[in-house]
């Protein structure tokens, strides 16, 4: 029993726009889903490098220079910070504890990295001043929504 040249031409034609409709859902799906996660993650990137996005690029080029010179200059209060909590953790684990040791490794960590914080704004607040309002109105929103002007909701009472 064969079927007819025409019926099996028809069933053929079916067969291969159902394949491509297929695939061009499976490919659309597919695309759709790559791009959210990519929004999602440009979305949850936090950091003044990320708040610089919306910038020309010459701005966020800048600005990356300038924070890297920065953390250049910043190397030993980052290096005594690390060494900071270093201490802590050992003072914590100490099997006798002591509360001054303790406090003076948190102090040393806590001063170290208040002032890498206060070199990092001060940069941030120097590449502000060679804005113009427009593109220091960006660099807050963006601050904002990526940077360490991130709010976030209020806290539930």
């Amino acid at each position: 029993m064969t079927m007819p040249a025409k019926r099996l031409k028809t069933l053929l034609v079916v067969s291969v726009v159902l394949n491509i409709f297929l695939l061009g859902t499976i490919g659309g799906g597919t695309y759709r889903w790559i791009e959210k996660q990519k929004a999602d993650a440009i979305a949850q990137q936090r950091g003044l490098r990320f708040a610089a996005a919306e910038l020309p690029q010459e701005r966020r080029d800048q600005l990356r220079d300038a924070l890297r010179q920065t953390r250049r200059d910043s190397l030993p209060l980052v290096l005594s910070a690390r060494a900071g909590r270093i201490d802590v953790v050992q003072a914590l684990q100490a099997p006798q504890f002591d509360r001054a040791t303790l406090d003076a490794a948190l102090a040393r960590t806590r001063d170290a990295d208040i002032a890498v914080r206060s070199r990092v704004e001060g940069t941030v607040a120097d590449f502000a001043a060679t804005l113009t309002a427009d593109e220091r109105l960006k660099l807050v929103d963006a601050l904002q929504r990526h940077g360490p002007l991130h709010v976030g909701p209020a806290p539930k009472k």
